[in-house]
């Protein structure tokens, strides 16, 4: 029913001390009630009962003004009362403050009332009161910037205190074996103080992780012998023919077709490591063969980590992230590198593989050598995977590319390697191939996540 309110003062008044009496007092309104006030109040007062629909009110047989006592500071709104997210209730366009819409507090004294005036509340205003940006959280490439910086630092001191220890301690295969061990002692630790917190492991997980860890313990090995017999520069020169290991593979194993552009970048980076190699000083084939021996190791891993990859995105419930990943990878390959470093090591390290090192650097050095550089190692490879999570595919293989570039070239500094002209062309070439190979790669990747 519509109750059209007097025109008078008094009566004004008394409509609406009953009305947000009733309101406040938990009445449920269901009849359309339309307050039409007199337009000298419609002037002043501008008030109105508005909701979403239209206010109502059942059960009420007569409006009577409550007792003085009972008067309430309060002004009539939708009911129920809820404050928005700016910190106040919009009511024809204008925001009360949330003191007044405290629908709770009953005077216990009659206060008199308080015509609200109108105030420009914006957006600006909830926004000035917002909590203040952070100085990284304003600038991220900053911190992206640092895990690049930090993935290369980590990665040339990896590779100079990994050639210097073959210098007096040529044994690749227990070398080999005290990378992984640190790094799978740095990763019980973490997981017993809580960064991270551990995901469980389950037997279906394990049959899809042995085969990546396999591989990547005989990559692993595989690359260590080669650093071992030759010049860092090119080990690193030969394992750039890495992409070309992996378009073979995806062409010819997984049946994906790789486009032609790919097949033709990769035509430089084989004819750069072939220069390289016809000229480098300290070839020999122990490393040339380990160094691609790594290379299809790596690949096999490369593949054998899609398919777990895809089943352990279809699995919502797993908590398994890239760092417990790596970490149960990094035990699974331990267990995998121990037996042959005993086998093919042990005795000799036994008979004087020890003591020579003990006796050319001393005991401190060398124990020192051995932790740093398999924490290094494991840094430096957990590093690249948290850079991979930070940016696009495109940004990362630019840096990784970069990365053998500072790797080749601080080696030759720091260990005054001599290369013929030949040689630095033909690395050179490999690396502008690898550079083509990774941008194109990454944009057909790109186009098949936007399509």
């Amino acid at each position: 029913m519509n109750i059209m309110v007097d025109k008078s003062t008094a009566d004004w008044y008394s409509v609406q001390d009953n009305i947000s009496f009733l309101l406040l007092h938990g009445h449920q309104p269901t009849t359309p009630l339309l307050v039409q006030p007199f337009s000298l109040y419609n002037q002043t007062m501008e008030s109105r009962v508005l909701s979403s629909g239209a206010t109502t009110i059942s059960g009420i047989p007569r409006l009577t003004k409550p007792v003085a006592s009972a008067r309430l500071n309060a002004v009539a709104v939708s009911f129920p009362a809820r404050l928005n997210n700016d910190g106040g209730n919009l009511v024809w366009g204008r925001q009360l403050r949330p003191s007044l819409l405290n629908l709770d507090y009953i005077s216990s004294t009659t206060v008199k009332r308080d015509v609200l005036k109108p105030c420009l509340a914006t957006a600006s205003d909830s926004a000035g009161d917002a909590a203040p940006v952070g100085f990284l959280a304003k600038y991220p490439f900053l911190i992206t910037g640092f895990f690049f910086f930090m993935w290369y630092f980590l990665n040339v001191i990896f590779n100079i205190l990994n050639k210097k220890i073959y210098n007096y301690f040529p044994y690749p295969y227990f070398v080999s074996v005290i990378h992984l061990a640190v790094g799978v002692v740095y990763c019980l630790g973490s997981w017993t103080v809580g960064l991270p917190k551990r995901a469980p492991m389950d037997s279906n997980l394990l049959k899809l992780l042995i085969p990546v860890a396999v591989c990547h313990a005989l990559g692993h090995v595989t690359s260590n012998v080669s650093f071992a017999a030759v010049a860092v520069s090119f080990t690193h020169t030969i394992k750039a023919l890495e992409p070309f290991f992996n378009a073979a593979a995806s062409q010819f194993i997984l049946g994906q077709s790789i486009p032609i552009t790919l097949w033709l970048s990769l035509a430089p980076v084989v004819l750069g490591v072939s220069m390289a190699s016809l000229t480098e000083l300290s070839f020999n084939w122990l490393g040339f063969i380990s160094a691609m021996i790594s290379n299809i190791s790596f690949t096999y891993r490369s593949i054998y980590s899609k398919k777990a990859m895809v089943v352990l995105c279809a699995d919502i419930l797993t908590d398994m992230d890239s760092t417990n990943l790596y970490a149960y990878i990094s035990i699974i390959a331990l267990f995998v590198c121990i037996p042959p470093a005993i086998i093919l090591e042990g005795p000799q390290l036994l008979k004087h593989g020890f003591s020579d090192a003990i006796a050319k650097v001393g005991m401190t050095k060398f124990v020192s050598d051995l932790f740093w550089v398999g924490m290094f190692y494991h840094l430096y490879n957990q590093l690249a995977t948290n850079t991979l999570e930070r940016v696009a595919p495109l940004t990362h293989a630019v840096g990784n590319v970069l990365k053998r570039v500072f790797v080749i070239g601080f080696s030759i500094i720091i260990f005054g390697n001599k290369i013929s002209t030949q040689t630095a062309i033909g690395t050179s070439i490999a690396i502008a191939g690898v550079a083509i190979y990774s941008l194109i790669k990454a944009k057909i990747e790109e186009e098949k996540r936007v399509s």
